[in-house]
């Protein structure tokens, strides 16, 4: 398959974060021109450079709340894969003009300066959280796709594509809840869960880039992809890494945080009736209708009877043997377990 990437400047924003670290290790087997690292981190930044030592990979101090960074940093790119973002939900829901300036208001700024600077392809990353949203981080984020489907409205198919991609809980990555109960194992510390019977999507780092990867080659203006992945309880997902790590800590039941739910959602039935299955995926087509309702005064639509919400309920749920078998395949745990001497 032809590489996209050859010769090309890809800017990655928030691009010391786990999606941007793990996708620049895709990207530098291929042949691009020039990834651009752009994230507000200088210490990350610092790192990053240190581990990679590759010419082609540029960093870029800035915040997308800052225009002016970013239109210096997207100067002369291809692609963007947008990923800054505030993710922690109950800081975002304790501070939600944080989240606002920057998953709202600098997702904005990143769709402008794409615009303006004629960049090819542009890709947001989202969050189930988005869907029925019921905090700070999951509305911010709920925005920028509408921001990003405004946006697509007024472009050809010969400007920049914009579009974006949906998922659940990427494992192991940073603040997520795995490394939590693995530290806690590790340190014999008692596990703490907010809510034994939550249900949440369970997709490894890997194929979230599969789903970027996949959601690029195919994009037209104001698509939303997804990827469709299995579930599991927080009650299994412990009970699982226990037995990975034989462990025999206590369980703590704390209570939910603020801003969680009991289940996510990964696309309304409005969406899915409006849906393309491509097998492991779907893509959701922008609702391109204009402002001229009245046709739909006098003209019902039933279709959306007997479709369900894909959600962490009811897709494919796992059990705590197939659990473990996922976590093994995440290079974390096993380095994790190999250190603590129980590498399988």
């Amino acid at each position: 398959m032809k590489n996209p990437f050859k010769d090309k400047t890809l800017l990655i924003t928030g691009g010391t974060g786990s999606f941007g670290q793990a996708v620049l290790g895709h990207l530098l087997g291929t042949e691009f021109s020039e990834v651009r690292i752009f994230s507000r981190d200088e210490l990350k930044q610092e790192m990053m450079r240190d581990e990679i030592n590759d010419t082609r990979v540029k960093f870029h101090i800035g915040d997308v709340r800052n225009r002016d960074s970013v239109d210096a940093a997207m100067a002369g790119v291809d692609y963007v894969f947008h990923a800054a973002a505030l993710k922690q939900v109950p800081s975002c829901d304790f501070f939600p003009m944080q989240a606002v300036y920057t998953n709202v208001t600098g997702s904005h700024n990143v769709i402008e300066s794409a615009i303006a600077h004629k960049v090819k392809k542009l890709l947001c990353l989202s969050t189930d959280k988005a869907v029925y949203p019921i905090n700070a981080m999951g509305m911010t984020k709920a925005l920028m796709e509408k921001v990003a489907q405004a946006a697509s409205r007024g472009l050809g198919s010969r400007e920049t594509v914009i579009a974006s991609v949906r998922y659940g809980n990427v494992m192991y990555s940073r603040g997520s809840v795995i490394p939590l109960f693995v530290k806690q194992i590790t340190e014999k510390r008692p596990i703490t869960v907010t809510e034994p019977s939550m249900t949440r999507f369970m997709l490894p780092l890997a194929e979230a880039i599969d789903l970027v990867m996949f959601a690029f080659r195919r994009a037209g203006q104001g698509d939303v992809f997804l990827r469709k992945a299995p579930a599991c309880t927080i009650a299994d997902l412990v009970t699982a890494l226990k037995n990975l790590f034989r462990s025999d800590a206590r369980v703590k039941v704390i209570g939910m945080r603020h801003g969680e739910k009991v289940f996510e959602t990964l696309a309304t039935r409005e969406e899915l009736r409006r849906a393309e299955d491509m097998g492991g995926y779907f893509r959701v087509r922008m609702d391109d209708r204009d402002l001229n309702y009245r046709k739909f005064f006098t003209e019902g639509d039933v279709g959306e009877v007997g479709v369900e919400d894909y959600t962490s309920h009811n897709t494919t749920r796992l059990g705590v043997k197939q659990v473990e078998k996922l976590l093994l395949k995440l290079p974390e745990i096993r380095a994790v377990l190999s250190s603590a001497g129980r590498g399988r």
